[in-house]
């Protein structure tokens, strides 16, 4: 059963929680993922866990369990410590989600990475978080080992799948996760709300790549928030199709609250595309998924959505980037039964930010109980206090972040002077406090289910002896999202092609941070008033010029 909003959600994981702490007689237990995971799988050790759709293979809470619990002990054997870090890069299979589970049982962090990263990308991550040990596929083992070898450092490396030059995932449960039983097995003791449980690839506020540590409390708090349209608990559903790969905190949701609250998960271990998914939906029949606007535009298009019957799903949530009227309208027209939550959220604030369950139509939400919220001049910090006046989204609350791994500086900047969390974005009010988005004041772009940070891709293309100055910005595009679009201003007397600055990015950056969009050349750059380049006017400009 579904409600534009319920509390039921939270009530649940409360019993949850409070059934954990009887046991223990540990207050803070109730935010402690790990116990949470190992309570819930014992409880339906025949509940069927997850489905891989690309294979068919499946698996119950029970083979969860035995599997999770092996590779705790697999690390425990292996010398693994408190808040250590491992790295898990793979598409969603069925063994991707037991280290992750595994590491939650006891403080051990998880950073997940988009396994697509080239060594550069893949060095830069591995040199700031320092892993123990890299899970992968076989196919991406030597580029993992060549980025380690940068870092002059000794990981292991897992192999999920068969490899000959480093030990796969069943002989790492086999040679290190023996010597202790199932039903003996027992979770580290710590305190949830000062140990982190992920590290998640962000670009924050500001458009550079940096890692948003998310800690038990944070996850504990803030998942649950995301099903508060719910109202059966356990199970609110039989089946959810996961769409997100490894890196985005929606896969992440919907690992941990599968278990949670008893719902299984429909994944595939092979590539996304529209045909697939239409395959999955149609052979499975899954009640709920998550998805992108971007994503959602290409499944609906008439002439090819008509192989897909969409009657069996009833909850469909859609984020990270804006929703249009028209996009509504082809959903109705495929399921005019489905309930369509648009989600307005950030991976500093653990997901969920505002409540679009009574907001009309063009809001992206009003404020949640849990959370406090401001609006501020981005420049002044002067609070808005005023109806239809905009101004940066500011949070406070128990699902904020509390920092960027190693990025002290970054950290520092993510909050104003008061401790608020400075979202990055502009919205406004209306006097019945629903909020509307007006602009980003972060450089994020999205291609796909990607992020691409332009100030990485600057970066490489000012490399070019050539170049003077570049600004990276997108190309809206109704199925990719954004196009990333290069302006350069070269220096004089020097001759540059755009395909030097294509085949520069090519050989830098992974293939969802190619130059799609192309590369145009000018004079100068959009201005603010204080001379930092307007991004905004830079887009709009972008659009009006011949690239190539």
């Amino acid at each position: 059963m579904v409600h534009p909003s319920s509390d039921a959600v939270l009530w649940h994981i409360q019993e949850l929680a409070a059934r954990i702490v009887a046991e223990s007689g540990i207050p803070s237990d109730r935010y402690h993922v790990g116990k949470m995971l190992l309570h819930s799988l014992r409880d339906a050790p025949d509940h069927l866990f997850q489905i891989d759709g690309a294979t068919d293979e499946k698996d119950t809470f029970r083979s969860a369990l035995e599997r999770s619990t092996q590779c705790a002990t697999a690390f425990r054997n292996l010398g693994l410590k408190y808040q250590d870090v491992i790295v898990i890069m793979a598409p969603n299979h069925i063994n991707v989600v037991i280290p992750m589970y595994a590491s939650l049982y006891l403080g051990i962090r998880v950073a997940v990475a988009d396994m697509t990263l080239g060594v550069n990308e893949l060095h830069s991550i591995f040199k700031n978080c320092a892993p123990k040990i890299v899970f992968c596929q076989s196919a991406k083992v030597e580029t993992v080992q060549q980025a380690l070898k940068l870092c002059n450092t000794s990981v292991h490396v897992i192999a999920f799948d068969e490899n000959e030059n480093c030990l796969t995932f069943s002989k790492f449960l086999d040679k290190y996760g023996r010597g202790t039983a199932v039903e003996d097995f027992k979770p580290a003791e710590f305190d949830p709300s000062q140990t982190d449980a992920f590290l998640v690839p962000t670009s924050g506020t500001t458009g550079l790549p940096k890692t948003a540590v998310l800690n038990h409390k944070n996850v504990a708090v803030g998942f649950p928030l995301l099903l508060n349209c719910c109202t059966k608990f356990p199970t609110p559903f039989e089946l959810a199709l996961v769409q997100s790969p490894v890196q985005w905190l929606s896969s992440t949701f919907v690992f941990i609250m599968s278990t949670l609250l008893r719902f299984t998960r429909l994944q595939t271990s092979s590539a996304t595309t529209p045909e697939h998914v239409y395959s999955l939906i149609n052979k499975y029949r899954p009640n709920f998924t998550i998805t992108s606007p971007t994503f959602l535009t290409t499944l609906l298009k008439p002439g090819a959505r008509e192989q897909c019957d969409f009657s069996c799903l009833e909850i469909i949530m859609i984020g990270g980037s804006a929703v249009t009227k028209e996009l509504l309208a082809e959903v109705q027209k495929v399921n005019p039964k489905l309930l369509v939550r648009v989600g307005y959220g950030l991976t500093e604030a653990t997901g969920l930010v505002l409540d679009s369950a009574y907001s009309p139509f063009g809001s992206v939400g009003a404020p949640m109980p849990i959370l406090q919220y401001k609006l501020a001049d981005p420049t002044t910090n002067e609070v808005i206090d005023k109806p239809n006046m905009p101004g940066e989204l500011r949070l406070k609350g128990p699902t904020v972040f509390q920092r960027y791994y190693n990025n002290p500086e970054m950290t520092a900047a993510a909050f104003d002077e008061d401790g608020w969390l400075k979202t990055g974005d502009i919205l406004y009010r209306d006097e019945y406090y629903n909020f509307y988005f007006c602009d980003r004041v972060k450089l994020l772009l999205k291609y796909r289910n990607h992020q691409v940070s332009p100030v990485e891709i600057e970066s490489v293309i000012i490399k070019h002896p050539g170049v003077l100055d570049v600004a990276v910005t997108g190309i809206p595009d109704a199925e990719c999202g954004d196009l990333p679009v290069a302006l350069v201003i070269t220096q004089d007397g020097h001759n540059v092609t755009t395909k030097e600055i294509k085949d520069l990015v090519k050989a830098s950056l992974t293939d969802t941070k190619q130059l799609r969009g192309g590369v145009a050349f000018v004079k100068e750059f959009p201005t603010t008033t204080t001379s930092k380049v307007d991004r905004v006017k830079l887009k709009e400009l972008a659009k009006t010029l011949k690239r190539e």
